[in-house]
């Protein structure tokens, strides 16, 4: 660069050439400087070889020719590019070298004087060497290129090169269309048409593309409708515009006219020629976003596209665009996005556009929302202690800052903590009394933790912290002094509401039951109220009020005095009830188990006589001789009772001893201990002052009965409690009115399960024995809170040894003396085995004789199914319960299933109402210990005892019937028999059994087996009577409906036929949609019943109406309603009410589902008495058609005044036969034999005659109510007699009027008159007879016929 000084501009350009020799040109001859240096294009080396062998020549090779000119006018420059850029390429190769075509000259670098540096730009395509880009050398201001990157500006031109050289491949893809019309073989690649189509293209294509500088390749990628658009990619370097126009305007020359080509039309995107950056990276919700496109092509026409909302972005509020050229060197467009959404999120495209190039860059930005983890909501004591909350964001980012707000009523400020390499923040706070007085106490504030992003992003997270001064509490000021037996109350009030549990203490720690108190929480406070209804002498200390909140406790105490009293079930008197000569006396005396300082006398009325005190180890008694003759009462009833007094001055009476003075020439039995008695006299005694031997010291319990028997008193009962128990028993009792109950239960069940194997002997010979182990069991189970596998153990073996088969007489006796001490065990085990807790979730297991248990702890994650197999070799009985994982999946975390088992239990719990149905099986029973919310069900296999026989039927115990004293139910459990087993399946969980059911005959019994039978042929004969007499009545309707009597009673018999028959049709449906046991279509079995109880009740309707009609026809008889009433009132009566009767019925009881049978498609009447829905109106209906029989009957044999005796008697002889043998049968008189069938306990006759009767219902009513009908019978031999039976008749009708078949001169008629031995006057169808009795009568038997 000798010149520099008088050089305005210098520029250098590439010479590209191809030669087919060698030339070694003198640079100094042509330009300075020059430089020729040789150069094979990369991957061109097979364009090359093709050329070669299209020439036949030696094969041509290419040369770039750098060529730097130096102008002393700048204004040349643009000239001499217009110049070059309107060369036509290749150019050939003069005369002196016509082996030498050019095939492109191109300017890459542009040196212009800047200050006193020159500064040497590339063009567009163009870019100095990485080598050539060192910070020294580079343009100030104008290339921000990091080091070893390429650049676009230098200061001058390196002394030995290399110069800009061509950027790297580039692919443009590019369109051009065609004028011509669109085939559908251009879609198909591999049609003939289209392979055409891509070499001629690709041909043209690569003969206009490779003068481009760094040309690869070029390929055909589609053609789609518009004409035809041809797609294609062409891989180069970058091409300047003017290169690219000249490239197209080669390929239009090359490419055959038929094409019609449309210059006009060439298209190009260019990829890898934008840089694209988004600021920030990592994007947040309400961030401020900037997207940079930034490219060497020079041009100011940029826009954005967001692909998801397929519209170009304008600028707004929200979005703004800024493009800008710099030093004539780069485009840059910003776009930027405040306040970024998370709609805004998607792929966003920059596009530049420059002639017919599109430079486009994609980018795809994700928008996160802020998320902010905190401490939970809390609650924070005013006690000085520090307290911390926290918050984290999800991503660990260096945030600007962190703000900590707060919101409340009071302010609590606190020190926030946010650590530089973290992403959470503390807070810490400290509260005291002073900032949370009382009258705060309880109010909320809420906190806010806000990070903020360096580009203005906010998320922000609240908590909420409920701030409690230290409780204030108050208790009841009076001092508490009672008596035992009497009650208290203590209240505990706190002047703040929140705490998390209050409960209340004795001075030794031991927390009171919570049966004993209560709590309530209000707005501004809260108080606890431990009430005492029976205090006794445990009651007496000091208890603590607690209100817990958190870690703060606040107590407060009172002390409670309880005065020795005792109570009144504990004083034992003797006598209870004594008989006293008038002239006589009796020992009285109050016992109770203590020695107190008492004040104790006798009442008597208003009179009071002072104790004499005796004390026998630990019981003291109080005596007093009572005197008949002292006073005038003789002879009375007295009322005596002792009266203890303590030092609190509170007393006690004793249950009254009731004393009768009475004369003495009665009283023949005399005993110092027992006292007087007349004959037959009973008294009783408690067994501890009776003449049973006891012990001192530990008292019987129970009494004793003794009846006068001549001259001795004779022991007739005997229900006394042995000592050991009666003792337990007490204990118990005392028990459930103990602050200490939790603490002495488990002690109290071992001592019960110990003395009950002790005296296992008095327990199987006394029920007083077994019925108080049972009362203490009832008790125990009302106060255990949780019971653990030891406390369970005990109960389990009591339980053993009172259902041990010596123990079993005893149980009958119970029975008899009709307690429900049964149910009460089972509901005291139940209680206890809702209670038990396991240890560390293990499985706990009980197995005795008459006993065995089974637990399953649910944890968390899919539960494993529960199955649990029972077995008593001892009992031959077995038997196993299963839930599957659906069912347990409802139960949560933690909850214990418990299952027993009783082998002996069935024997013991109460029989049904009938004394009929009896278990068979063992007794299992199922509980939770958690509330089931969820729909349930338990499956369970019980063995089936065939040796019993019975129908066998699965039941669960309910204690809420009977008056509440239980008895098996069978609601929502079906039953399933399979072999030797019974499968069932119920939706609830209590103790399950077997309920062998007599009355129901089993389904493979000889008796079942012969009612189905009798059911289905009868069915087949009633459905086939039904059809022929509806076909019958159509034949000879015209014929035998010519009066409107007549007309009438066919239409009764047609309806009653058609409802019996669709009734049957839907009893054969019914029967097909189960089997014996399960309902296998609900809903068609709810259709089937509905239908069938529908049409049976029109039957008994149908026949009410025909009944009335006769009763209208003979009794009203000067009343004549038109057919069309008569009609009207016959359908409503016949549909009408059955079609109500049975819509309600089923309205009433399917919403509960209970309105058809567990195992049958028929009426409910185990649960809900549906089936009364049919009885009842079907035995009315049964009773008003006998009195109308009667009615009849009686208007038949009414005699009428001036007839002939003797014929008209035997007429109504054979009117009352007729009206007997049609109207039983025919109105459903057969049906009443159903009415014993309903109730249990039935014999098996009345089944099968009401089986026979009513499945041949049909068969009777077209015999009795279609062919017996003589108008019927002559209207079918009109129409299908033969000649000789036309003659025969003939013969019969002339004799007709003078001796009718059923004439009272005929044979037959004869026979009924000598039967009944009647004679009188009777007009029954006397034809020379024409008053109004006659035609009454007349009437009548066309009705009957």
């Amino acid at each position: 660069m000798k010149y520099l000084k008088r050089t305005t501009l210098c520029f250098l350009i590439i010479v590209i050439y191809s030669s087919q020799v060698t030339k070694t040109l003198n640079s100094e001859s042509i330009v300075h400087p020059l430089n020729l240096r040789e150069h094979e294009l990369a991957g061109e080396e097979a364009l090359r070889q093709k050329r070669a062998v299209a020439t036949s020549h030696p094969a041509a090779k290419e040369y770039t020719v750098d060529i730097e000119i130096s102008l002393e006018n700048a204004s040349f420059l643009e000239p001499i590019k217009a110049y070059l850029n309107s060369l036509s390429f290749p150019i050939q190769g003069n005369d002196t070298d016509p082996a030498t075509n050019i095939l492109s000259i191109e300017v890459t670098t542009v040196c212009r004087p800047t200050g006193n540096e020159l500064w040497c730009s590339c063009e567009t395509g163009y870019r100095w060497p990485q080598e050539q880009c060192l910070p020294s050398l580079t343009c100030q201001d104008h290339d921000n290129s990091p080091v070893g990157h390429h650049c676009n500006c230098l200061k001058g031109l390196p002394p030995a090169g290399p110069f800009c050289q061509l950027q790297g491949a580039v692919t443009l893809r590019m369109s051009v269309r065609l004028n011509v019309g669109f085939q559908e073989e251009l879609r198909n690649t591999s049609s003939a048409l289209y392979r055409s189509y891509k070499t001629d293209l690709e041909t043209a294509f690569r003969k206009g593309y490779s003068i481009l500088p760094g040309f690869i390749s070029v390929t055909v990628t589609g053609f789609r409708p518009g004409s035809v658009v041809v797609t294609y990619a062409v891989k180069t370097t970058t091409p300047s515009p003017p290169s690219l126009r000249k490239a197209n305007d080669l390929v239009a020359q090359s490419l055959n006219q038929t094409y019609k080509l449309d210059y006009n039309s060439f298209q190009a995107v260019a990829s890898n020629e934008t840089k694209f950056s988004v600021i920030p990276e990592i994007i947040f919700e309400g961030d401020t976003v900037t997207l940079v496109c930034e490219t060497e092509v020079l041009s100011s026409n940029v826009s954005w596209h967001h692909v998801g909302k397929r519209s170009d972005i304008q600028n707004s509020s929200r979005f703004w665009i800024d493009t800008a050229v710099l030093n004539n060197m780069t485009s840059v467009s910003r776009l930027t996005i405040y306040n970024i959404t998370r709609g805004d999120a998607g792929e966003y495209i920059c596009k530049l556009t420059l002639d017919i190039f599109e430079y486009e860059s994609r980018k795809k930005i994700n928008v996160t929302p802020i998320q902010i983890f905190s401490s939970e909501e809390m609650k924070v004591t005013c006690d000085n202690n520090p307290v911390s909350l926290n918050c984290c964001s999800e991503i660990n980012v260096n945030w600007s800052r962190v703000e900590w707000k707060q919101e409340g009523e009071i302010s609590i400020p606190g020190n926030s903590e946010t650590e530089s390499d973290s992403s959470c923040s503390r807070y810490t706070l400290k509260a005291d009394g002073t900032q949370c007085p009382s009258g705060s106490a309880g109010k909320t504030v809420v906190y806010t933790c806000e990070f903020i992003s360096a580009h203005g992003a906010r998320g922000s997270k609240d908590i909420e912290v409920t701030f409690t001064s230290v409780a204030n509490l108050t208790i009841t000021p009076d001092p508490i002094s009672v008596s035992e037996g009497q009650n208290f109350s203590i209240k505990c009030i706190s002047d703040v509401s929140n705490y998390d549990e209050v409960y209340w203490k004795t001075s030794a720690g031991n927390k009171i039951h919570q049966r004993f108190y209560t709590t309530r929480r209000y707005l501004d406070g809260a108080e606890s109220v431990l009430t005492v209804r029976t205090s006794t002498r445990e009651w007496n200390g000091t208890y603590h009020c607690v209100f817990k909140y958190k870690n703060s406790y606040s107590i407060t105490t009172k002390d409670v005095t309880v005065h020795p009293l005792p109570l009144e079930p504990n004083i034992m008197v003797d006598p209870l009830e004594a008989a006293i000569p008038c002239e006589g006396s009796h020992p009285l005396k109050c016992c109770v188990q203590e020695d107190e300082d008492y004040t104790v006398t006798f009442q008597v009325d208003s009179l009071s006589f002072p104790a004499v005190k005796e004390v026998n180890g630990k019981q003291v008694c109080y005596k007093f001789n009572f005197v008949a003759n002292s006073a005038s009462w003789c002879p009375k009833n007295v009322d005596v009772s002792c009266r203890f007094t303590n030092a609190a001055d509170n007393s006690v009476y004793s249950s009254p001893m009731k004393l009768h003075l009475v004369l003495g020439e009665n009283i023949t039995c005399q005993d110092p201990s027992i006292g007087s008695g007349e004959p037959g006299k009973v008294i009783q005694k408690l067994c501890q002052f009776s003449h049973l031997p006891s012990s001192p010291g530990s008292p019987m319990g129970g009494t004793v009965t003794y009846k006068c028997v001549g001259s001795q008193w004779q022991l007739k009962r005997n229900d006394c409690i042995s000592a050991p128990i009666n003792n337990l028993l007490r204990q118990a009792k005392a028990l459930i009115k103990s602050p200490y109950q939790d603490k002495k239960l488990p002690t109290y069940l071992k001592n019960l399960s110990d003395s009950t194997e002790k005296v296992v002997h008095e327990v199987s010979s006394s029920p007083e024995n077994l019925g108080a182990i049972i009362n203490i069991l009832d008790l125990f189970s009302t106060i255990s809170g949780q019971v653990n596998s030891e406390m369970m153990k005990h109960v389990l073996s009591t339980v053993n040894v009172i259902l041990d088969k010596p123990v079993l007489k005893t149980w009958k006796v119970l029975q008899q003396q009709q307690t429900n001490h049964s149910s009460q065990l089972l509901d005291s085990v139940e209680r206890f085995s809702r209670a038990l807790q396991s240890e560390d979730s293990t499985v706990l297991s009980f197995s005795q004789t008459n006993v065995q248990m089974r637990t399953m702890v649910i944890k968390s994650g899919t539960p494993k199914p529960y199955k649990q197999i029972f077995i008593f070799p001892d009992s031959d009985l077995w038997g196993n319960v299963a839930i599957d994982e659906y069912h347990l999946g409802h139960l949560q975390p933690g909850a214990s299933i418990v299952t027993m088992a009783f082998p002996t239990l069935k024997t013991v719990l109460a029989e049904n109402a009938q004394r009929k149905n009896f278990a068979n099986s063992l007794v299992m029973t199922t509980t939770v210990s958690h509330k089931i919310t969820m729909p349930f069900r338990i499956s369970m296999t019980f063995k089936n005892n065939k040796s019993l026989g019975g129908k066998p039927q699965c039941v669960f115990w309910n204690f809420t019937l009977a008056n509440h004293t239980g008895g098996w139910d069978s609601s929502g459990c079906y039953t399933k028999v399979d072999g030797d087993s019974v499968l069932c399946s119920c939706d609830h969980i209590t103790s399950f059994s077997i309920l062998m059911s007599p009355d129901s005959p089993d389904p493979d019994s000889l008796l079942k087996i012969l009612l189905d039978i009798i059911s289905y042929i009868g069915l087949c004969f009633s459905i086939l009577s039904l059809a022929a007499c509806l076909v019958v009545e159509a034949v000879v309707w015209k014929s035998v409906t010519k009066n409107r009597t007549s007309y009438m009673r066919h239409i009764c018999i047609v309806n009653i036929a058609a409802s019996l028959l669709v009734a049957d049709i839907w009893f054969i449906v019914a029967s097909t949609i189960r089997d014996h046991h399960y309902v296998l279509n609900e809903t068609a079995c709810v259709a089937a019943t509905f239908f069938i109880h529908f049409f049976y009740l029109s039957v008994f309707f149908w026949m009410l109406t025909l009944g009335l009609m006769l009763f209208y026809r003979l009794v009203f008889i000067l009343h004549d309603a038109s057919k069309s009433f008569q009609k009207a009132i016959a359908f409503s009566l016949g549909y009408g009410c059955p079609l109500i009767i049975s819509v309600i019925t089923v309205g009433v009881t399917q919403p509960q589902e209970v309105y058809t049978r567990k195992n049958a498609c028929w009426l409910n009447w185990e649960d809900t008495k549906a089936l009364l829905a049919f009885v009842i109106p079907a035995l009315i209906i049964v009773v008003v058609n006998m009195t109308i029989t009667v009615v009849v009957i009686t208007k038949i044999l009414r005699p009428s005044i001036g007839d002939k005796p003797n014929k008209q008697e035997k007429s109504s002889l054979f009117q009352i036969s007729k009206s007997i043998g049609v109207l039983t049968p025919l109105l459903g008189l057969t049906w009443g034999f159903g009415l014993a069938t309903v109730f249990q306990g039935s014999n098996a006759v009345f089944h099968i005659v009401f089986t026979l009767l009513n499945a041949f219902q049909g068969l009777f009513i077209l015999l009795f109510g279609c062919l017996w009908d003589q108008k019927v019978q002559e209207a079918l031999l009109k129409k299908f007699s033969l000649s000789r039976w036309s003659s025969q008749h003939s013969k019969s009708t002339s004799l007709g009027s003078s001796a009718p078949v059923f004439s009272m001169s005929s044979p037959i008629s004869r026979r009924f008159n000598n039967l009944f031995g009647k004679t009188g006057t009777y007009n029954v169808s006397t034809p020379e007879t024409t008053s109004t009795s006659m035609e009454n009568t007349s009437s009548a038997y066309s009705l009957l016929n």
